[in-house]
């Protein structure tokens, strides 16, 4: 009988870590892909900003502008640039 109650909190502990996977599987996933298009777009600043020089823009290579990027796609790119020109000095 005590080897049974050794075991209870291990197995009580994983069922919680089971249905707490199964509960938050779609918010995980979607903060995964907000991860990966946030990667993505500060790739794309990064290689703008290399680039940058010679046409004249440049964008900070941050996490603000990348998340931007990552929700907004092309039309993130877009008020990006655009706030870059009216902002500027």
């Amino acid at each position: 009988m005590e080897p049974l109650l050794n075991a209870l909190p291990w197995v009580a502990g994983g069922l919680f870590l089971v249905l707490l996977l199964a509960v938050l599987r779609r918010p995980l996933g979607w903060l995964g892909r907000l991860a990966a298009r946030t990667g993505v777009g500060l790739g794309v600043l990064y290689v703008l900003s290399w680039a940058g020089g010679a046409l004249g823009l440049h964008l900070g290579v941050n996490l603000t502008n990348a998340l931007v990027l990552g929700v907004l796609g092309a039309p993130g790119f877009g008020l990006l640039v655009a706030l870059e020109w009216m902002l500027a000095v």
